[in-house]
């Protein structure tokens, strides 16, 4: 019977960089995710790197550190990862107050600089002027999340990782302590297991009659072919709703009702938004709904037609263009703050999830976890386990 010194699972950009941080240390590490092709939040993340979105000591330190991996990454990993460095420009809506916009950002690492219609339009020349009544600018970086999660697993298979497909179904416990995991047609063991699930962690630990403050948003967005039209920034709303709804779905009266299935909590928001790949392909969206059924079914139809629409406000020229819509789950924590721990009173089980900001803060947090489990004391770790 083999026996690993980490399970980790889950395969997406939180699962793969934390595995490869392990396996760099010379660890046993055996990634099991549930299909041979990324079918969570992964492979359809805008890959967006908000490393000046920081709005603590904490968070702004780990923003810089995860700005500074990025930086050296597809050198690091062997295989280019399609870093770039490009403006994010946050439309303020027509009917709104620019000058107020800027207060709601005063909290970040530099606040966005408040610009013009017109400026704004020289930067993006998609945008539709009518729509805005002008826009916030502030430093941006971006990678290819396919081509970066790719990159790690192929960085952690060289160090000696491991990869085995199937569905988790439960945790293997025995007493207070965790020793694997059950897929539907096998065991496996090991020392220590890490979830990064995403979105079905939640599920899953509570088949394990275990509660985690861990919750998902049911995301959806539109993908594209690569087009011919130029999109040169990567815009989104400054009026973002995302955040605000995370919040109030977490409050505690409504933590109860996480456990009863197909509870929609709080009206869907919709964030208009769109990035474009090196390839020509665009990401726009996203719709976030909190229901408590992580398989609910959601109308594509109707939901393709409302993101189209409001992309097309404000930039008409990818309203009608051909494009294939998406639904994935994303997790979030109660505090916005990843949730970076040792499962209590259950030896040998962690959890590594929770990431609003995932492409910047997963990097630096893996390394750190990584240190730390193998005996180095880390204060940032400690911080992140004594606020969940």
């Amino acid at each position: 019977m083999k026996t690993y010194d980490w399970i980790v699972v889950g395969g997406g950009i939180t699962g793969a960089v934390l595995a490869y941080e392990l396996a760099t240390k010379g660890l046993r590490v055996l990634i099991i995710e549930k299909d041979t092709r990324l079918s969570g939040a992964t492979p359809y993340s805008y890959g967006g790197i908000g490393y000046l979105f920081g709005t603590s000591e904490l968070t702004r330190l780990l923003c810089q550190e995860g700005i500074k991996c990025h930086r050296q990454l597809s050198a690091e990993l062997e295989a280019d990862t399609q870093f770039r460095e490009l403006d994010l420009i946050m439309t303020i809506p027509a009917d709104e107050d620019p000058h107020k916009a800027v207060t709601n950002y005063a909290q970040f690492t530099i606040t966005p600089k408040l610009i013009s219609v017109k400026d704004a339009c020289d930067l993006e020349p998609l945008l539709n002027p009518d729509a805005i009544a002008g826009a916030l600018i502030i430093p941006h970086a971006h990678i290819h999340p396919g081509y970066t999660t790719q990159a790690y697993h192929q960085a952690f298979l060289r160090a000696g990782g491991e990869f085995a497909i199937g569905k988790v179904m439960e945790l293997l416990q025995k007493r207070n302590s965790i020793q694997g995991v059950k897929t539907i047609n096998q065991t496996y063991y090991a020392a220590n297991t890490v979830i990064c699930a995403g979105g079905l962690s939640r599920a899953l630990l509570k088949a394990s009659a275990i509660s985690i403050p861990l919750y998902f948003t049911h995301a959806e967005m539109i993908e594209t072919p690569p087009v011919n039209l130029k999109l040169r920034t990567t815009v989104m709303t400054a009026n973002s709703q995302r955040f605000q709804l995370e919040k109030q779905a977490t409050t505690p009266e409504f933590d109860p009702l996480w456990d009863e299935p197909e509870n929609e909590l709080v009206p869907p928001i919709l964030d208009p938004g769109a990035i474009q790949f090196l390839d020509g392909s665009l990401r726009m969206g996203q719709i976030s709904r909190i229901i408590t059924n992580p398989y609910a079914k959601i109308d594509p139809v109707a939901s393709e037609n409302a993101i189209r629409q409001e992309v097309g406000k404000v930039l008409p020229a990818l309203e009608n263009i051909p494009g294939t819509w998406h639904h994935c789950l994303v997790a979030f924590s109660n505090n916005g703050l990843p949730i970076v721990n040792a499962i209590n009173n259950v030896a040998g089980g962690y959890i590594f999830s929770g990431f609003t900001n995932p492409w910047v803060l997963v990097p630096p947090l893996a390394k750190r976890f990584a240190n730390w489990v193998t005996g180095e004391e880390d204060n940032i770790i400690t911080q992140l386990s004594s606020t969940n």
